[in-house]
């Protein structure tokens, strides 16, 4: 299984990014799918997650201005972030679990004050 991040950049204050994940295999097969993220620091933090049958789950601090999306047949799944505040900088990691967990690689979110 492999999982691709996409879509990480620099924005300001107030701005908006999209991140995509691109997984391999069958989607319908990952029973949830989601965002991590880590800021410089040891701890990896839930951002949203989606199940197959597309109910969601969100962080506090991200309710409201983060949407978590999946497309089974395009085998991608993705996180549109608006109203990013430098709170959200960190290295955000795409997850799946069919069973066994799977990690993506990080993207690098930066927003700037």
């Amino acid at each position: 299984v492999q999982l691709q991040a996409s879509g990480g950049g620099l924005v300001q204050t107030g701005g908006s990014l999209t991140l995509s994940c691109a997984a391999s295999g069958d989607m319908w097969s990952y029973y949830i799918m989601a965002w991590h993220r880590q800021a410089p620091g040891p701890s990896r933090e839930p951002v949203a997650s989606v199940t197959r049958s597309g109910e969601t789950m969100y962080a506090d601090s991200v309710k409201g201005r983060f949407t978590i999306s999946r497309d089974n047949a395009k085998n991608t799944m993705s996180l549109q972030m608006n109203n990013l505040n430098p709170d959200d900088s960190a290295v955000y990691y795409c997850y799946a679990y069919d069973g066994t967990k799977y990690w993506g690689q990080g993207t690098l979110v930066t927003v700037s004050s």
